[in-house]
């Protein structure tokens, strides 16, 4: 009997690695993996914000997204009204002075606040690049929100909301736009 001890010990061993193995192999795909990076704008008339980045392995392509609140720059009673209002604040010239919209911008709901959604091409020497500009209202206060990547706008945009839909940021802009009151 105790040399059966062993045996058993080794087998319960090796059922508990394949089973670990079939358990990895059976899992969904990780989340991605933002990183948070340095602001890379120039200071302005307004605060920096936050800056992260994920990798084409995790995200679909190389995507960065720059988000920062622009507190008392938003009309109290209409919000953001139109896509010359993304064009205009959602700071996608920050990352390029030439960008041309694709299509009209889509209406989005984020962290409780609503907005429009827009997609652009950049203007970019020697690659392709594709933004996405976002506008969001919260009382008499904006949210502004790019991203630019190396995908295509649906991949990109995906990515962004998928951000911006996390915990951690849902609280950081409420937050941040709470911050005024």
């Amino acid at each position: 009997m105790t040399r059966a001890w062993p045996v058993i010990a080794a087998m319960f061993l090796a059922l508990g690695g394949l089973s670990t193995v079939a358990g990895y192999e059976m899992a969904p795909p990780r989340a991605a993996q933002w990183r948070e990076i340095a602001w890379p704008f120039p200071r302005d008339g307004w605060p920096a914000g936050r800056a992260f980045r994920c990798g084409a392995a995790e995200c679909g392509a190389e995507v960065e997204i720059y988000l920062r609140p622009k507190l008392g720059f938003c009309n109290c009673d209409s919000g953001v009204a139109d896509d010359d209002e993304v064009d205009r604040v959602s700071d996608v010239d920050m990352i390029s002075p030439r960008f041309a919209a694709r299509k009209a911008g889509d209406v989005v709901d984020v962290a409780d606040m609503h907005g429009r959604i827009r997609a652009y091409d950049l203007g970019m020497p020697k690659e392709k690049r594709i933004a996405i500009g976002i506008a969001l209202s919260h009382r008499c206060d904006l949210m502004a929100v790019v991203a630019q990547g190396n995908g295509d706008a649906a991949q990109v945009q995906r990515a962004t909301l998928a951000l911006l839909g996390s915990e951690e940021i849902t609280k950081w802009m409420t937050a941040a736009m709470e911050g005024s009151r």
